[in-house]
């Protein structure tokens, strides 16, 4: 429950809260999962070519930049609760429209909707998972990201059945969004009914993002970025440069997500151990060597450590780039949709930079590209401190002062 000064009750309410957000984020991850699967179903019923199809996969990434400064008026309006259960109602159901779509313009137009939905309960389900996470007082974004992966993972096993049984993607991806949908409703009922105070200013209803939240975006851009490459090209790069079986390569992708899951789920620890700061520098480091292995990589051997470093090193840069966003100025729900519109841009130029630098050079070279990224994580660490101080500073504020960027329960 909710105290009347706005904080969780200290017995039963943050564990049910904190369960209930780590579900709503495995929900999300489960919609993308089901979706990536069928991808080839869709491509084959419209008989789309490489290109139409990936004109096509953009406009999630566009739709999601679009509609993402939207949330936090949304949020301001409804509340947290109201808001996340929302929002993700609409994503998943917006799982069954591109397998609905008769052409490739109405497939354009199916995945603006997806991703419109996507980043707006995006957005909203980071706002709630910082604020409980604040007011549990220890790190849980890294552990809500690994659910996301989690049910992306989970998603994925049942849509590679249904494409191994060749079922109708309209009726797989139809059943699997009411199912996800009956889900969400139950699950969100643990979230707290988080609002702003009655004399809160509304924010606009386009927002573009604060200054400070786009220092923080450019770390969560580079880790994006080498997110990004990795899991597009990583197969690729066994198969041309080391020369490993079609087998291998395409399991690249598979055991680059379980790491990424895993180290998610496990960053927490380290976080709270490290700080935030730290645990970016130690990441990017980690990340940098991976990165240096593959590019000097002439086998499988020495290029599937590295791209497992850099999925390591760079699994909780984005749950600390969100967690710290939500921690600077008035509105958190802002301040997070401008460091997910910088980090998803950069997943959506990642490969097509990649793809451009190879074809000028060579994937070795783009991956030295990776790697610099990597590297600059390191060197811009300290993007994130200005939050870290302003955590510390709400917590040491007296009882009756409210933190800057806390909300109130009516």
């Amino acid at each position: 429950m909710i105290t009347t000064a706005g904080q969780l009750d200290p017995l039963t309410a943050p564990r049910r809260a904190r369960a209930s957000i780590a579900l709503v984020f495995g929900v999300h991850g489960a919609v993308s999962g089901s979706f990536v699967t069928r991808i080839p179903w869709i491509q084959d019923r419209l008989d789309l070519s490489p290109g139409q199809l990936g004109l096509a996969l953009v406009m999630p990434a566009v739709g999601s930049s679009l509609a993402m400064p939207l949330a936090g008026r949304f949020v301001h309006r409804y509340g947290g609760r109201a808001a996340v259960r929302g929002l993700i109602s609409l994503w998943c159901l917006a799982l069954a429209l591109p397998a609905l779509a008769p052409s490739l313009p109405a497939l354009c137009v199916a995945l603006l909707a997806y991703g419109a939905t996507a980043g707006m309960a995006d957005v909203a389900m980071n706002a709630q998972g910082v604020e409980i996470e604040e007011r549990l007082g220890r790190s849980i974004m890294s552990g809500l990201h690994g659910m996301w992966s989690a049910g992306g993972l989970l998603a994925s096993g049942f849509g590679i059945l249904a494409a191994h049984l060749d079922l109708d993607a309209r009726l797989q991806l139809a059943v699997t969004a009411l199912v996800l949908l009956a889900l969400a409703q139950p699950v969100c009922r643990g979230l707290p009914d988080l609002r702003a105070p009655e004399e809160a200013e509304a924010p606009p209803r386009f927002a573009l993002p604060p200054r400070s939240s786009l220092v923080i975006g450019l770390v969560g851009f580079c880790a994006v970025f080498a997110e990004g490459a990795s899991m597009d090209w990583s197969g690729v790069y066994l198969r041309d440069i080391t020369g490993a079986s079609a087998t291998v390569a395409a399991a690249s992708y598979t055991a680059f997500s379980l790491t990424m899951a895993v180290s998610r789920l496990a960053g927490d620890a380290a976080i709270r151990r490290l700080g935030a700061v730290r645990a970016t520098r130690l990441g990017g480091a980690v990340a940098t060597a991976g990165g240096v292995l593959v590019v000097a990589a002439d086998s499988p051997a020495l290029a599937i450590p590295g791209f497992a470093l850099i999925g390591v090193g760079i699994a909780v840069i984005v749950p600390l780039a969100f967690a710290a966003a939500g921690r600077i100025g008035s509105n958190p729900s802002q301040a997070i949709a401008g460091v997910a519109t910088v980090t998803y841009t950069s997943g959506l130029i990642a490969p097509a930079v990649i793809g451009t630098l190879a074809q000028a050079t060579s994937l070795t070279v783009s991956f030295g590209l990776v790697t610099a990224l990597a590297l600059a994580l390191m060197l811009s660490a300290g993007a994130l401190r200005r939050a870290e101080q302003n955590s510390a500073a709400n917590k040491a504020m007296p009882p009756g002062r409210a933190p800057e960027n806390n909300l109130s329960a009516l």
